[in-house]
């Protein structure tokens, strides 16, 4: 199998993990790590269920993957990731001395591998992260914003519940 054909092999499976979250009503994060071309670390955001603002995909996946290499350091190793990792999360990766980066849809809010900032190419750290932006980027993008876009109808539908309940309140006061 061609390292092409693993990267999207991977990738798919953090596209998994990242529907899981969905329907944890988790925002849908995947990430997968690798080592020699076997997954040896797998989550996705876990923010809401642990109350962490920490519980990144990305985090839970370096701390498996150090847990497994029983190593600090994740020295070959790839990170598959369906949206571009935030500050937090590419400083990990860094210190990590994580090898690659694949990911899938880029960040313009909080992307930190080189829509914001790039963390994982900073010329003063004494890390370089090779990145590959684009993977399945569009299923990625399209999960994000397919999640979103619900979360804003829901909570459209709930102001607007909220509203006529008041009405009838008053109403119902008015007939008593």
């Amino acid at each position: 199998m061609t390292n092409e054909m693993m990267d999207r092999l991977f990738m798919q499976e953090a596209l998994k993990l990242a529907k899981t979250a969905a329907e944890k009503d988790e925002v849908p994060v995947g990430a997968v790590i690798a080592f020699q071309n076997k997954v040896i670390a797998k989550a996705h955001n876990q923010v809401e269920t642990l109350h962490d603002p920490t519980a990144h995909a990305e985090m839970i996946a370096i701390t498996q993957a150090a847990n497994t290499l029983g190593c600090k350091w994740l020295k070959d190793c790839t990170l598959y990731v369906t949206i571009e990792p935030c500050s937090m999360c590419a400083g990990a990766l860094v210190l990590a001395r994580i090898d690659r980066l694949c990911f899938g849809a880029d960040d313009p809010k909080t992307g930190a591998c080189g829509s914001i900032v790039n963390i994982a190419a900073h010329h003063q750290l004494n890390h370089k992260i090779a990145v590959q932006s684009g993977l399945l980027a569009d299923e990625s993008a399209h999960l994000l914003s397919d999640f979103f876009r619900k979360k804003r109808h829901k909570a459209q539908n709930n102001t607007a519940h909220r509203r006529i309940e008041k009405r009838f309140n008053r109403h119902e006061d008015y007939l008593q």
